[in-house]
């Protein structure tokens, strides 16, 4: 995944673009850079690996070279960005989010045009960032270039760009599958992917681009350059998982948002035959705390925390990209409190349960240390198809998502052809593959939100909302 922060004022904005960008941390944690203009010395940059130092040390002593009343940031969980770019349009920063699916062949296209090179990174691949500047600069204005770009590319785009003269140029993605919100205060304004950002540095609600609207932002106001379309399929994830608790999308907060999704599980699993009896409902830190406050709330089942999550040096963040490394930070972050283990009936509740490969050591830690009964909850359907649009995990193949590891081993390929059937818990295939999955992770029970209590907890129009990793519809 990846976030964004820009700010353009009548003050100086390198302090709120580099606590906007630090807000931004819980969404990557390969690279971060900044970009700053100011009328005398032009553009100054930085881009630095935070894999492992956190944004805020890293760029603390930066701080003094930079000035400027117009900045962009980003957290990156992909490619070193922001870039630095001169073309025909002009010299620009530009800092994207997204996905494409199909880089190598843009690549290949830009090379058959006449077009010769681009800078390789040590793997050999192009930097997604500087191919969507190629894209843009085929183009006579930013927004022709933007819209082109966001046409060729499969996957998402969403942007921001600062011209030489300090305008930022924002894009939300055509099908709005990220958030781009922008904020005011009494001197100038501010682009960011969370609003809380910019809550905290004094910032109001100001405006919500559409989807695949492009605004252009400078101190004194901003206006739409290129109008929204009528089609949205924002992700539902943002409020599943990885959006911020203190974080609006389309107006509905993340954190109401979860209480309200496990208070629906709560329900709709008593309606179809009653909750466990447990000591104690708890949830995964940190994405599955509130989900399962709500679902303790509405079974009227007590809360507890068996698991307390060391902050001071495991900030809530992405894994490594190694999964034996994944695995024991998983372990080493999170600290039992054996009295609230020990002997009891527990029911956890994670945000999601996507390879299950860190959820097995957990149960395996919880009875080694004297659990009676284990129950899970995930509060999201069976993840059965790689998402398409948004970097946000890790798998390779969807033959890593345990729901379709498991669909094979009980069927081969014939289950392949049934994953609704399987994601279904009121049929006789999707009891079969909680059965199974119960018995491979030692779970005394297994159930999963619906996709329809999903929706409703969010809110909105469902036609609105993705869905692709849990349905395989567009």
């Amino acid at each position: 995944m990846g976030g964004f922060f820009g700010a353009a004022s009548h003050h100086d904005v390198v302090l709120d673009v580099f606590f906007g960008v630090d807000y931004h941390s819980h969404l990557g944690t390969r690279r971060a850079g900044m970009i700053f203009h100011d009328e005398e010395v032009g553009f100054q940059r930085e881009i630095h690996s935070i894999e492992n130092t956190p944004f805020r040390t890293r760029f603390e002593d930066d701080l003094p070279g930079f000035k400027g009343m117009s900045g962009i940031g980003c957290i990156s969980d992909t490619d070193p960005q922001p870039l630095l770019v001169r073309s025909h349009l002009g010299t620009f920063g530009i800092t994207t989010v997204g996905a494409i699916n199909n880089a190598e062949q843009l690549v290949e296209r830009y090379f058959s045009s006449g077009s010769r090179q681009f800078m390789a990174m040590s793997s050999g691949a192009v930097n997604t960032t500087e191919l969507v500047a190629a894209l843009i600069n085929q183009k006579d204005n930013f927004v022709e270039g933007i819209k082109h770009a966001q046409k060729e590319i499969e996957g998402s785009l969403t942007l921001l760009i600062m011209t030489s003269d300090g305008t930022i140029i924002a894009a939300r993605d055509s099908m709005g599958r990220l958030p781009v919100l922008i904020g005011k205060d009494g001197e100038g304004f501010c682009i960011s992917f969370e609003s809380f950002a910019y809550h905290k540095l004094g910032y109001h609600d100001e405006y919500e681009l559409g989807p695949g609207e492009i605004v252009r932002v400078d101190a004194d106001g901003y206006e739409t350059i290129s109008p929204a379309g009528t089609q949205m399929k924002i992700c539902a994830f943002l409020w599943v998982y990885y959006g911020y608790p203190n974080s609006n999308y389309e107006g509905v907060n993340v954190e109401v948002m979860r209480y309200r999704n496990g208070a629906i599980m709560a329900r709709d699993e008593a309606a179809a035959g009653g909750v466990p009896d447990v000591d104690y409902v708890a949830g995964v830190p940190d994405s599955g705390v509130p989900h399962a406050i709500g679902y303790s709330t509405e079974s009227k089942a007590p809360f507890g925390r068996p698991f307390i999550k060391y902050t001071p040096t495991w900030p809530r963040s992405f894994m490594p990209a190694n999964q034996d490394v994944r695995n024991r930070v998983a372990k080493m972050k999170l600290i039992p409190v054996p009295e609230l283990i020990n002997g009891k009936r527990l029911l956890f509740v994670d945000d999601s349960i996507v390879r299950g490969t860190q959820l097995q050591g957990t149960v395996n830690y919880l009875h080694e240390c004297g659990a009676t009964e284990v129950h899970m909850r995930s509060a999201c359907p069976p993840i059965m198809f790689g998402c398409k649009y948004l970097s946000f995990s890790r798998s390779r193949s969807e033959m890593e998502l345990i729901a379709r590891r498991v669909v094979q081993e009980l069927e081969g390929d014939e289950g392949q052809k049934h994953l609704d059937e399987y994601a279904d818990s009121s049929t006789e295939r999707g009891q079969r593959m909680l059965k199974s999955i119960c018995e491979k992770m030692g779970f005394d029970s297994l159930g999963y939100q619906s996709l329809d209590g999903m929706l409703e907890a969010i809110g909105i129009d469902r036609e609105k909302v993705c869905t692709y990793c849990w349905s395989g519809r567009e």
